[in-house]
């Protein structure tokens, strides 16, 4: 009977509440979210991987103490996306939340599938909200218009922002399309996937007008928005950036000022 398996890991829990009994179990957690959950805790952390905790447990807790924060490498902590491919990006303000079903929903997350990703200063939340949203537009079955088209306008959208086409109407595009999939999608997929888009828009919406308003990436992590450039008072000729550069985008002479050729430089 297959079909009777409507999520393995809340099959799971069931032996261990025969096992234990309703009254034991429902020691971990708190009321109405009682049990534990495993997170696949990845991303910019310094301990990543499978963690099992109790309902209610913090984001705090789960980054700073089990995770013991950003890894080596890595720049501060900025914001954690919770509930796989269409779970919310949420900034570090409501890091101190329970993790639980009411409270990640009110902040516009799920619980989903439990994937957590760490999201750290070097993340440009614009690219995030496009990354998740290519991925969910490809896992859409294509049956409803809403989710069908809807993801895949939304995503040439935010190509456009990220690689410096975007205009000002985006962000209100952007909204009203992902409310209208979210609310008229027929399958869960469709009814969660701009989750990551409506978020980075309610949380970090700066990060949009940079992108659209002054051209600039604040992550630095998109390409079409970066400009690379020598310091022709610094520069003393040494050559070293001629033999590292992968596809030969600099010119000048050794000893003297060298410089970048933006046509050919792929950042």
């Amino acid at each position: 009977m297959p079909t009777a398996i409507n999520n393995v890991e809340t099959w799971f829990n069931v032996p261990v509440i025969i096992y234990l009994g309703g009254t034991r179990f429902s020691l971990w957690g708190r009321e109405g979210n009682t049990g534990a959950k495993v997170f696949s805790q990845v991303g910019g952390v310094k301990r990543a991987g499978l963690v099992e905790i109790p309902l209610g447990t913090t984001i705090s807790t789960l980054i700073w103490e089990i995770g013991e924060g950003a890894g080596m490498g890595y720049r501060e902590v900025k914001a954690v996306q919770i509930g796989g491919p269409s779970g919310g990006c949420m900034p570090l303000s409501l890091f101190d939340i329970p993790v639980d079903y009411e409270s990640l929903q009110g902040v516009g997350s799920i619980m989903g599938s439990g994937g957590l990703v760490v999201m750290t200063e070097g993340t440009c939340m614009v690219e995030a909200a496009r990354y998740f949203l290519d991925f969910t537009l490809d896992e859409s079955c294509g049956k409803c218009a809403p989710c069908r088209e809807g993801l895949r306008h939304m995503l040439r959208i935010l190509e456009n922002i990220t690689e410096g086409r975007g205009k000002s109407q985006d962000i209100q595009d952007l909204q009203d399309l992902a409310e209208t999939v979210k609310a008229t999608s027929l399958c869960g997929l469709g009814k969660t996937a701009p989750n990551p888009l409506l978020t980075t828009l309610r949380y970090f919406r700066e990060e949009y007008k940079a992108h659209i308003e002054d051209g600039r990436c604040p992550a630095g992590t998109c390409p079409s928005l970066i400009n690379v450039l020598i310091d022709a008072e610094r520069c003393t000729g040494c050559g070293a950036c001629l033999t590292s550069c992968p596809v030969g985008a600099i010119r000048g002479e050794k000893k003297k000022a060298f410089r970048i050729e933006e046509k050919t430089c792929i950042r």
